[in-house]
C-alpha cells in the first residue's frame, strides 16, 4: 500500500514506536503545510491510504475526485475538514476513532500550563531576566479564585479536576445535558451566560467547533469579564467572534488571554495582534502535540489501516461505502 501522511510539522511520526505497524508499506511523509489543490494532487496521485493529522488540511471534493487510487482516509477525532459526501460518492472509506471514553490529557495539561504561565507572568519574567531585569511585576495566585469551564466534556471536566487540586472554585456553563453532568460531579453551574462571564477569574473554553458553536463567545460576553480575568482557548479560535478577543484585550476586559489556536493555521504572521500584546501568551496549537498523545493517536490511526488491509475496516464513519 502507498500511504501518505500530511502535515507532520515536526517530523515526529517516523520516530514513534507505533510507526512500526507500517513497516510492510510504502510511506511518504510531508512536513510542510499545503492547501493548494494542484500541489496536493501531485503529492497524492499515487496514494492508496491518506493519513491526516486532525484538521490541518481541508480535504475537498475537488481534490478527492482527482485521486482515483485513494481508498481510505485514516485519522482520529472529528472530521469537519473532510467532505464526507464526496467520499461517499467516490467510495472512499473514512476511518476515525472518536475516542469517546478518553479525553486528551495533553490538551488539559497544556491548558493548565497556560493558566499558570499567564497568572504568574512566567514568559514575561523569563524574558526580562534574560536581559538583566529582576522581578518586573507581580502575578496572582489561584487558590480561592473562580475557574470557569465553558463546555463540560471530556477535556473540560479534566481541567475542572485540576482546578480543584489548586483550591479553585469551579463554575460551569454549557448545554443543559452537560450542566447536569457537572452538577452530578459536584460543581456549581451558572444561572446564565452573563453571570458566568462576570464571575470567572479564569475562563477556559472546551467545546468542539461546529455551526452551533461558531462565534458563540461574543464581544458583549468578553466586555462583562473582570479587568483582572484571564481567558484561555485551547479548543478552536472560531468559538470566539472574529476580532472580538483582540478588541476586548485592547479595552482591558478581560485583562489577559492565553491562546493555542488561531483562525488560520499554521499561523506564522508575526504581525498578528495577539503576538504583539504583553497581556497575551501564545503557543502554536500544541495542545494535543506530545509524544504520549501521538503514540495513542497514531496507534489508532495505523491500526485502522491494518484493519482495512485485512478486509475488516474499523471506526468507519461512512459505512455506506463498504458496499461500493
Amino acid at each position: 500500500m502507498n500511504i501518505t501522511i500530511l502535515d507532520d510539522y515536526s517530523d515526529t511520526i517516523r520516530t514513534l514506536e507505533c510507526y512500526r505497524k507500517l513497516n510492510n508499506h510504502n510511506v511518504t511523509i510531508w512536513n510542510d503545510h499545503v492547501q493548494d489543490i494542484d500541489i496536493l494532487v501531485q503529492r497524492l496521485k499515487n496514494t492508496d491510504v491518506l493519513v491526516l493529522i486532525r484538521e490541518r488540511t481541508h480535504i475537498s471534493g475537488d481534490l478527492l475526485k482527482q485521486l482515483p487510487r485513494l481508498k481510505l482516509i485514516s485519522q482520529r477525532s472529528v472530521y469537519p475538514h473532510i467532505e464526507i459526501d464526496a467520499c461517499n460518492r467516490l467510495g472512499i472509506i473514512v476511518s476515525s476513532n472518536q475516542h469517546t471514553d478518553s479525553p486528551s490529557y495533553a490538551t488539559a495539561e497544556l491548558t493548565w500550563g497556560l493558566i499558570l504561565a499567564a497568572m504568574r507572568q512566567i514568559p514575561q519574567q523569563m524574558a526580562a531576566l534574560k536581559i538583566g531585569k529582576w522581578q518586573i511585576g507581580i502575578g496572582s495566585t489561584l487558590r480561592g479564585k473562580t475557574l470557569g469551564i465553558y463546555g463540560y466534556g471530556r477535556i473540560g471536566s479534566t481541567v475542572a479536576k485540576y482546578g480543584e487540586a489548586f483550591g479553585m472554585n469551579i463554575l460551569v456553563w454549557a448545554r443543559e445535558p452537560s450542566l447536569c453532568r457537572a452538577r452530578i460531579d459536584g460543581y456549581a453551574t451558572a444561572n446564565n451566560k452573563s453571570e458566568f462571564f462576570k464571575t470567572c477569574d479564569v475562563l477556559s473554553l472546551h467545546m468542539r467547533l461546529v455551526d452551533a458553536t461558531r462565534s458563540m463567545v461574543t464581544a458583549k460576553d468578553l466586555d462583562l469579564m473582570k479587568s483582572t480575568a484571564l481567558i484561555v482557548n485551547t479548543s478552536r479560535a472560531g468559538l470566539i467572534e472574529p476580532m472580538a478577543l483582540v478588541n476586548a484585550l485592547r479595552s482591558g476586559r478581560p485583562g489577559m488571554a492565553a491562546v493555542d489556536v488561531y483562525e488560520n493555521e499554521p499561523m506564522i504572521d508575526t504581525n498578528n495582534p495577539l503576538l504583539t500584546m504583553d497581556n497575551v501568551i501564545c503557543t502554536p496549537h500544541i495542545g494535543y502535540v506530545s509524544i504520549d498523545e501521538y503514540e495513542i493517536q497514531f496507534s489508532d490511526i495505523f491500526q485502522q489501516i491494518l484493519a482495512y488491509v485485512d478486509g475488516t475496516p474499523i471506526h468507519v464513519i461512512n459505512p455506506q461505502v463498504l458496499n461500493h
